[in-house]
């Protein structure tokens, strides 16, 4: 009886609201429903006729809708046994009555779950928040599949639609003879539709039984455009290509990746403006950056800034913005490979295999040290700490570039030294990369759990060290027998076409990205190696790559500097000024006699005048902890105010990099190298 009473209750509330126009009047039948299910506010005779009529109206509805269904599937047989119907009028017609079948099923269950809905709802407490919640992400989940399931009706419908269309078109056909262009064409539609069958990809119906698909409402929003006519026109042709942008409920951007429909090209619109608007920008910022005597890569951040979400927030497709960047990082990579010589390599690899390892221990060291001071827990530390370890390779790069390699013979060269420790800082980052898993795990482990999570980091270093053993024999083997007859190849293919030349030298690259990525190493180690073997060649041959390849990563790189200019935020900045002045200071001041105070050890005496040029080199921070900061960031390891101090401290120190380089130079070279060095 208590559930044939929450029955005529929403019998109740739901039948009368269709001629009530007047919310108060709605709002006075729903008061007196809830009062007749406490059994308040009418006698007993006239609550039994209440409910005794409203579950009469609704027996009555699942009377008629069961004789419909029984009439459908006698339709459905009938239509099955008419002879005087093609296949494809046939399967309409069936195809139609199915539709309309499971159009009546939903609607039953729709009652019913709104029923169980209003039942929850009553017996809940509206003080309990829990509760609400609950009944909250279940009524959403209901309207999500409910969502999905309407979604599926309708693309059933297009297809019923598309079946008819079909069943007149062979009838038109029967009726009438063809001309031999008609019949050519009829082929060519029938091959068409099969082609379209075959490289759908049915990834909706695919995923959404996997477990861990979430059902999601999103927000399609069209292209917003000052003519609203031609918006108009616009609408019913992307409606077709799908090259509006989605927005979920928490404010991701989603653009489309893969369309239904392979046969048609497509190109993101968005993209190609924020890529045409960076490379127009780029330029004025370069030249006032070149005018004042700091380096271009400055304007180009500049750049990212000024249309980025700080400033114009121009930029729509971040993330392809910043993935194209990662190119850039790539082939500044390769071409630093291919200047660092491997005969130079081991000439400074016990300083550069030493260095880093040094400071990164030191760097942890200040960091438990001033967690426990500041009471940060250690998994915080040791991250923070990692990152600001870490230093700008393509910025020193572009430092050294031209720089003279010597000074005297028998000393170290300072740019092979500073490169080295880069490579081994780049090395340390596909390490640290890889064991960030476990280091979340670490955050959330007990104490009786921590030596087997000593045990798991001991393990996984041991793996990633035996990977990288695997990368240099490999590359060992790629020097000795491969590249010297693939360089050869290459050379006398591109006689008079640059073309293969430059496909050669970049497939190389990508072949050994893959291998470092694929034995989880950094993939930039890939591309410096790369360069690296390239460059064992000879001088001429690292000569004429590097012609071909410089104006690529230059290009490239105005794209990766405007992607770091991205996350920079001015106004946070300006807020914080001094203590981020502060920290930023400190983060320098501390690399830079760290540095001085490890290669005073490990350098030899004649060369110990490099070690200001190096720590020099050092003192920034990498721009790569702007990716370490983000996943830190969603695994939970530091929290938004941390994540923006990082942001904010790299790119103060990298801001302050020049200056550091320049005073080093002025001091420590000898003026005619000191010209090239700068």
């Amino acid at each position: 009886m208590k559930a044939t009473g929450f029955i005529s209750l929403w019998t109740l509330v739901s039948l009368p609201c269709g001629p009530l126009a007047n919310p108060a009047e709605r709002e006075d039948v729903v008061k007196h429903a809830i009062k007749l299910h406490r059994g308040k506010g009418a006698v007993i005779t006239q609550r039994k006729q209440w409910v005794l009529e409203s579950c009469r109206k609704l027996s009555g509805l699942l009377r008629q809708k069961n004789v419909v269904l029984n009439k459908l599937k006698n339709a459905i047989r009938a239509v099955e046994k008419d002879a005087g119907l093609s296949d494809e009028e046939k399967l309409f017609q069936v195809h139609t009555f199915e539709i309309f079948q499971k159009e009546l099923n939903e609607s039953e269950n729709s009652v019913f779950q709104a029923i169980h809905g209003l039942q929850r709802a009553l017996q809940g407490d509206y003080k309990d928040v829990v509760n609400m919640k609950e009944s909250s992400r279940q009524r959403l989940e209901a309207l999500r599949e409910a969502a999905i399931k309407e979604e599926m009706e309708y693309v059933e419908l297009l297809a019923a639609e598309k079946h008819q269309v079909e069943a007149l078109k062979n009838m038109q056909h029967q009726n009438k003879s063809l001309s031999m262009l008609d019949e050519i064409l009829e082929d060519v539609r029938k091959a068409a539709d099969r082609l379209e069958e075959e490289i759908e990809e049915h990834a909706f119906d695919d995923n959404k039984s996997i477990r861990g698909v979430n059902f999601e409402a999103v927000l399609r929003v069209e292209e917003d455009e000052a003519n609203s006519k031609r918006n108009a026109s616009k609408r019913e042709v992307e409606d077709d290509l799908g090259l509006s942008m989605l927005i979920d409920s928490q404010n991701n951007q989603y653009i489309l990746t893969k369309p239904r429909d392979s046969t048609i090209p497509r190109a993101d619109h968005h993209f190609i403006k924020d890529i045409v608007t960076i490379g127009m920008l780029s330029l004025p910022c370069g030249w006032l950056c070149t005018t004042i005597g700091l380096p271009t890569m400055f304007g180009y951040i500049i750049c990212g800034v000024l249309l980025g979400p700080s400033g114009l927030n121009s930029i729509k497709s971040i993330v392809q913005v910043e993935t194209l960047g990662e190119f850039g990082v790539f082939f500044t990579l390769f071409l630093v490979g291919l200047e660092f010589s491997p005969e130079r390599l081991r000439k400074v690899w016990k300083i550069s295999l030493q260095g880093p390892c040094y400071m990164t221990v030191l760097m942890i060291a200040f960091g438990l040290l001033w967690g426990h001071l500041l009471q940060i827990r250690p998994t915080q530390s040791v991250f923070i700490s990692t990152c600001l370890s870490l230093s700008s390779t393509p910025l020193v790069s572009r430092f050294l570039a031209g720089s003279v390699r010597g000074d005297k013979e028998g000393d170290i060269d300072y740019s092979s030294v500073l490169l080295g420790m880069l490579v081994m800082q780049d090395v340390q980052l596909g390490l640290f990369i890889a064991v960030m898993p476990t280091l979340i795990q670490a955050g959330v482990s007990t104490y009786s759990s921590i030596f087997k999570e000593i045990l798991r980091i001991l393990i996984l270093i041991g793996q990633i060290l035996f990977s990288l053993a695997a990368v240099f024999l490999l590359c060992l083997v790629i020097k000795t027998y491969l590249i010297g007859p693939y360089y050869r190849k290459l050379h006398t293919e591109s006689k008079g076409n640059k073309e293969i030349l430059i496909l050669g030298i970049t497939a190389f690259t990508f072949l050994m990205l893959t291998i470092t990525e694929l034995l989880d190493v950094s993939m930039e180690l890939g591309c410096f190696l790369a360069g690296a073997l390239i460059s064992s060649q000879g001088h001429m041959v690292t000569e004429e790559i590097m012609c071909c390849i410089e104006p690529i990563r230059d290009f490239l790189a105005i794209i990766f500097f405007a992607s770091i200019g991205l996350h920079v935020f001015p106004t946070f900045v300006i807020y914080e000024l001094t203590v981020l002045l502060f920290l930023t200071l400190s983060v320098v001041i501390m690399k830079f006699v760290l540095a001085v105070l490890v290669l005073s050890l490990i350098l030899p005496k004649t060369s110990q005048y490099i070690k200001w040029i190096v720590s020099a080199g050092l003192a920034q921070v990498s721009e790569f902890s702007f990716v370490l900061g983000s996943r830190a960031r969603r695994a939970g390891i530091i929290s938004r105010e941390v994540y923006l101090l990082i942001l904010s401290v790299t790119t103060l120190s990298l801001l302050l990099a020049p200056a550091l380089w320049r005073a080093a130079i002025m001091k420590c070279v000898p003026r005619p190298e000191r010209r090239s060095s700068t």
